[in-house]
């Protein structure tokens, strides 16, 4: 296999923009018949600045002007109705205007211009219609005075009491009757949350009394009682049957009948599951008022488990005597037992390519207890050209991990904890998690953890991740001849670092705020952060039974070494809403390991490193920083030891990564998908915490922050099959740290080498040389402006 190259993608990208310059020429009534207009423009005046996005809302859409890519993607790819790409031409329809006329008037009348009139007009010119609609709002109506009107006395004591906390409705504010809805929506659900089941939104209704001349409603607010009764009842919960069908969804055949107590019934057709799986996530408890929240709670729980394929809201019927009572029913259809998730991201660099690949496999409801058994294989391996060898294309390191997780949906402890589900399922999770790293002529590292996570919610928005137990073991087998190599060079801190054995036992907890909203497109910050220590439980063990030290004067236990740190990483993320699937986002993800007592440094898989496809996008893995380390300069004519540490040598103890970008839709309907594009800046790098020999000019300095800050921008694909995204970004290096002064702005400065090869590139080559190849010539890394990088789900 010869080396891989990236010029085909090029000629791919370079053909993707002629075409897109000459789609751009393109007609948009190139499929119109001769009597037909395309609607491409809609002007609306004379309308209140903070109505104007609303009002265009309510013109018909079929005559809002097309996405002009999602109109050329029709007019390429759609065929007679057979198939239909993007998005049919909007074809001026003169009663859809008159419908769109209608519907602005009368969403004005209900913001309060009741007076409100609309005219339209069409302007037709080489067959693109413009469509004007002109608005005279006239006078804005208030309400003047406001009350209510409740028979009920109970119902009013509850309506004044709550009123305050969601009313829109006061004397002085707009006539709007989206307010009105709201407010009777809103005391709808007051009522549904203190027992009246039987409420319905028809018994609230508002009489509005307008005086046109003085521009004033006066408003009554009505709830009437139920026909043929004084008064609205209230409703308790009673007897509660569960049953669990088959996973067809059939109930036949033997089922697991049990009288939990004077309450539950289970009924499990199944013969999968026990009554407390199910019974501790319904939430009306019998001798309680009948709670609409609680039986959507009930419903969303449930559903969290991650084992009922269908989850209904519960249903209930009235007992045949007159105590107001609820019976509630529950049928529920179990998931299959098992599946299996398939995913992967591609990376593409000049001459070096890789791929990262894992496997799923979930088996549900272990023990009958809605436990989860998960094992997890993900294989990552990195390609490169192998010329220094004189050989072909060949692995330049792997990275195999296998995960076993057992989780159940509660907190299991010997203390007795209060039901924490309120906000989320909790979970306790059992892993034990194996990964061996594999870097071509240099070192073999295997690891080995095990832990016992909680997770659970203190609020809807706020989930805690804590691992008490949390049990680390890692060793590395360096090739001898690598060893010996990098001994001679005197750089024994590496064979040190990636050929110890060493372990430690500590605790690591995550805090995160907002991860339920990270698929939404409102405005929100979501905040992670993370705390991780180990060794100070064996470093007190260790002094009070006084176990021997290693040659490095380090105490072991067991006879092996144990490390002693302290870790933390935050995520701070800005999601900023635009309207029409746009968003802006920004992120910020500082973190910092510190080595400390028995260890001088971080075990190797604790270090931080930068670039890859959710980092700074420009940088292929391991290969940026850390600070302004230049490798052509630290290795000098050492070539050996540059070829076998790299991917190893560029990491730090603190990282500091931002990101902004910028996300749009481009088409709704491409080949089944939605189109959304991106552009986005990466900046940030890794830095050692103090000078080493090893890494000059690594270490982080206040005053060097801007001048070791690496700068990558870029574009992006994302196909959105709304069951998972499917992504393509292409990132190119503007700001590299590894030079100095004006050199860095690599970009600008070397613009025309971007897409070819020239004299930076040629000079890189050779100061960054790794070897001799078959004919002599010297082989070395190649500089790459342009990284792409292919995988499932956003970058973040």
């Amino acid at each position: 296999m010869k080396a891989y190259k990236i010029s085909p993608y090029l000629r791919v990208a370079i053909l993707s923009i002629l075409v897109g310059i000459i789609a751009a020429g393109c007609s948009v009534t190139r499929g119109l018949n001769k009597d037909q207009a395309i609607v491409r423009k809609i002007t609306i005046k004379g309308v209140d600045k903070e109505f104007d996005d609303f009002a265009y809302d309510y013109v018909d859409k079929e005559q809002q002007p097309n996405n002009w890519l999602n109109l050329q993607f029709y007019y390429t790819f759609s065929n007679k109705g057979k198939r239909n790409i993007g998005e049919a031409p909007r074809i001026l329809d003169s009663n859809l205007v008159e419908f769109s006329r209608l519907q602005i008037q009368k969403y004005l009348q209900n913001k309060g211009y009741l007076k409100a009139k609309v005219d339209d007009s069409i302007k037709v010119k080489n067959r693109k219609a413009e469509l004007i609609f002109t608005a005279t709002e006239g006078p804005l109506f208030r309400i003047r005075n406001y009350k209510d009107s409740i028979a009920d006395l109970k119902v009013k004591a509850l309506y004044n009491q709550t009123r305050n906390s969601y009313t829109h409705v006061r004397p002085g504010s707009r006539f709007d009757t989206d307010s009105l809805a709201y407010d009777r929506d809103a005391f709808y659900q007051v009522m549904k949350r203190n027992g009246y089941y039987d409420f319905y939104r028809q018994y609230i209704n508002y009489t509005p009394d307008s005086s046109f001349n003085k521009s004033v409603v006066d408003l009554v607010m009505i709830v009437d009682n139920p026909a043929n009764s004084a008064s609205h009842p209230t409703f308790k919960i009673n007897n509660t049957l569960v049953t669990i069908t088959r996973s067809n969804g059939r109930t036949i055949g033997k089922a697991d009948t049990i009288q939990v107590d004077t309450q539950y019934r289970f009924v499990d057709f199944s013969g999968r599951f026990k009554p407390k799986t199910v019974t501790d996530y319904i939430f009306q408890r019998k001798g309680e008022l009948y709670d609409i929240d609680k039986q959507t709670l009930t419903t969303s729980r449930l559903s969290e488990l991650n084992v009922f394929r269908n989850v209904p809201s519960p249903t209930y019927e009235k007992t045949a005597d007159s105590t107001n009572r609820l019976n509630t029913k529950l049928e529920l259809v179990p998931l299959k037992r098992m599946s299996d998730r398939v995913e992967g991201e591609f990376l593409f660099n000049q001459g070096r390519f890789g791929y990262n690949v894992g496997n799923t496999f979930i088996s549900r409801n272990l023990f009958k207890q809605a436990a989860s058994l998960q094992v997890k294989l993900n294989w990552s391996v990195l390609f490169d050209s192998g010329r220094a060898a004189g050989d072909e294309l060949g692995i330049q390191n792997q990275d195999f991990k296998a995960g076993v997780n057992l989780s159940y949906p509660r907190i299991l402890s010997p203390f007795n904890f209060p039901n924490l589900a309120k906000f989320g399922v909790p979970h306790t999770t059992f892993s034990t998690n194996f990964s061996l790293f594999y870097q071509k002529g240099l070192v073999e590292r295997r690891t080995f953890i095990n832990s016992i996570t909680y997770d659970f919610f203190e609020t809807y928005r706020k989930q805690h991740s804590f691992a008490p137990i949390n049990i680390e073991f890692s060793s590395g087998t360096l090739d001898p001849a690598a060893r010996q190599s990098l001994l001679d060079s005197g750089r024994y801190s590496y064979v040190y670092l990636i050929g110890r054995t060493t372990f430690t036992s500590g605790s690591l907890y995550t805090f995160q705020y907002n991860a339920n909203e990270l698929n939404s497109y409102r405005d929100f910050i979501y905040f992670r952060a993370g705390l991780d220590i180990g060794g100070n439980t064996l470093s007190l063990v260790s002094k009070l039974l006084n176990t021997p030290r290693d040659t490095a004067g380090q105490r072991t236990i067991f006879g092996y070494t144990y490390s002693q740190y302290v870790k933390t990483e935050f995520d701070y993320r800005l999601y900023r809403s635009l309207g029409s699937e746009r968003q802006f986002i920004f992120r910020f993800n500082p973190g910092i390991g510190i080595p400390y007592g028995n260890s001088n440094l971080l075990i190797f898989e604790k270090n931080f490193y930068a670039g890859g496809a959710n980092d700074i996008r420009a940088w292929l893995p391991r290969t940026l920083g850390p600070g302004q380390f230049n490798r052509a300069t630290a290795y000098g004519n050492d070539m050996e030891t540059r070829r076998r540490l790299k991917y190893l040598d560029q990491f730090g103890e603190i990282k500091i990564v931002a990101n902004a970008e910028y996300r749009y839709k481009l088409a709704d309907n491409f080949f089944g998908s939605k189109l959304k594009g991106a552009f986005f800046v990466d900046a940030g790098n890794v830095w050692r915490l103090h000078k080493e020999v090893e890494n000059p000019n690594g270490e982080f300095r206040f005053g060097n922050l801007f001048q070791s800050t690496a700068i990558g921008i870029g574009t992006g694909l994302r196909f959105d099959l709304s069951f998972f995204i499917f992504r393509l970004d292409a990132a190119f290096k503007f700001k590299d740290p590894q030079f100095n002064g004006s050199d860095q702005w690599v970009f600008i400065k070397h613009f025309d080498e971007v897409f070819k090869t020239g004299d930076f590139r040629r000079a890189y080559q050779r100061a960054n040389a790794t070897g001799i190849d078959n004919k002599g010539n010297i082989v070395g890394e190649n500089y790459s402006f342009m990284q792409l990088n292919f995988g499932i789900g956003l970058p973040f």
